[in-house]
């Protein structure tokens, strides 16, 4: 899969420049340069799960103990983590960033992943959830910083979607 190397850094370096200090993702394609960066980071705490909505218990610990943080998932992942949104984050307002890897829609090309792309956008206006797609790389820093400010200040999750048109090299 042609995954971006170069605007996985852009996306990486806005969420330090967003002063996220901890990401929590379950590994997936489209996040594997993201994540080797936040891996190899000293200034980032970088927390794999095993489940996606460990990735919000997780964040809500992090904010509670003052620390910045984001949630990285795949569509999929975003549809297994609703109990723990909904019951945590959302009923104890919870700050709750996240960016979700827009698989299962336009241009997908496995099966597998086509059920989730179908939902993500009507499940997360169904529970009242921000969203916005990054798809150009030089308006990603700012897409970032505007929906970590959106969490923190509205006390919810907000969530970012990782186009395909912004995480793919398409072949010339």
């Amino acid at each position: 899969m042609p995954v971006s190397v170069s605007n996985s850094t852009v996306v990486y370096e806005a969420l330090r420049g967003a002063e996220v200090r901890l990401i929590t993702a379950l590994p997936e394609n489209w996040l594997v340069y993201l994540l080797e960066r936040a891996a190899r980071d000293p200034a980032v705490q970088y927390v794999q799960v095993a489940r996606e909505e460990e990735c919000i218990g997780i964040v809500a610990g992090a904010y509670l103990a003052g620390t910045r943080a984001v949630a990285l998932m795949q569509n999929h992942g975003f549809l297994q983590a609703i109990n723990a949104l909904v019951s945590l984050a959302m009923l104890y307002r919870i700050p709750l960033p996240l960016l979700i890897s827009d698989r299962g829609y336009l241009g997908e090309r496995d099966p597998w992943q086509t059920e989730g792309g179908k939902h993500t956008r009507r499940v997360l206006d169904a529970l009242g959830i921000v969203y916005d797609e990054l798809r150009e790389p030089a308006r990603v820093p700012g897409q970032v910083r505007r929906a970590v400010a959106l969490a923190e200040a509205s006390l919810a999750p907000v969530a970012l979607l990782l186009t395909r048109e912004l995480m793919w090299e398409e072949a010339p």
